[in-house]
């Protein structure tokens, strides 16, 4: 096996590979990859691990997952940690490239490689972000009207409604694509509205798929033990994938008013002590373990199906 890291930036991509020296740097373009691309395919048995950076990866991951190279995708902050570990605090395009080639020999074994998703799949994850990006963009200007000039206001109103133009053009490209692709699992409570199920299809692609265990902890919303000897320490949740945990946590409020299951769990919950925002977690927790417990059915029974077929 030869482990590889990628480090990987706007404009080029630094390469690490086990038994090398030297790290290579190729340009983040097409043609760019496509050299990657005859040198990895030249090696017997690689295992590549690169960062996520913000879309940065795309191409490069798609490109060696279509050639059926084995690479896997981690989290800058899990990439960041190993370093430490491992007695790395400098930080550059070269040391970062040589560490995820260490964490692949290290850690392979308990990544999970990356599957590409299916076209429509992507296109929905791409849309959800765009909307992110515009209404992160209208809470902003909507903060800063009330504190500028009135002629700036002016120019403001007009920014609001471009905004609220392209956000609604995005909503109905969602509405399009959850109308072909979203499962009655989707849609089986109150509260499941469409940006949380185009976060389930589209950022929480392995739904259905996982242990009931395995997807709080994959969205974030697992608790976790801080124990040592005879002390236990408060539980809390961290990490996971944070725009899940958000589609989750608004469907979860409004799940808690109208879905009588939830709103009996959550004041049960209340009335024995638990803070609020305590039990509006375990309510997260327990509204999306029922999504993919039914999530799960579907998919056995698709299956089912097919090979009756």
């Amino acid at each position: 096996m030869i482990a590889v890291g990628i480090d990987v930036g706007k404009t080029a991509l630094d390469v690490a590979m086990e038994g090398d020296r030297n790290v290579r740097r190729f340009p983040n373009t097409r043609a760019g990859i496509d050299r990657l691309l005859r040198l990895l395919c030249e090696q017997s048995d690689v295992r590549i691990v690169i960062e996520a950076t913000g879309g940065y990866e795309d191409a490069v991951l798609a490109a060696c997952a279509d050639a059926g190279l084995w690479i896997a995708r981690v989290n800058p902050r899990q990439a960041r940690d190993f370093a430490r570990a491992t007695g790395q605090w400098a930080k550059t395009d070269a040391l970062d490239a040589r560490m995820l080639a260490h964490m692949a020999q290290a850690f392979h074994a308990r990544l999970r490689p990356h599957r590409p998703l299916p076209p429509w799949q992507d296109a929905l994850k791409r849309w959800l972000r765009r909307r992110g990006q515009v209404t992160e963009a209208l809470q902003r200007t909507r903060q800063q009207l009330a504190m500028t000039l009135p002629e700036i206001r002016v120019l403001m109103k007009k920014t609001i409604a471009a905004l609220q133009r392209e956000q609604a053009v995005i909503d109905a490209q969602i509405k399009t694509l959850l109308h072909t692709h979203a499962t009655p699992a989707l849609r089986s409570s109150k509260g499941l509205g469409p940006v949380f199920q185009a976060s389930m299809l589209a950022l929480l692609p392995e739904l259905g798929h996982l242990r009931r265990q395995q997807i709080a902890k994959l969205a974030g919303v697992a608790p976790h033990n801080r124990d040592s000897g005879q002390t236990q320490g408060k539980r809390s949740i961290y990490g996971g994938r944070p725009d899940v945990r958000v589609a989750l946590y608004m469907a979860t409020l409004s799940a808690v008013r109208w879905n009588p299951e939830m709103k009996a769990h959550y004041q049960q919950l209340r009335a024995r002590g638990k803070v609020a925002k305590v039990a509006l977690v375990a309510c997260m927790r327990k509204l999306l373990t029922i999504v993919n417990a039914r999530r799960r059915d579907e998919i056995k029974a698709h299956e089912g199906h097919a090979a009756m077929v």
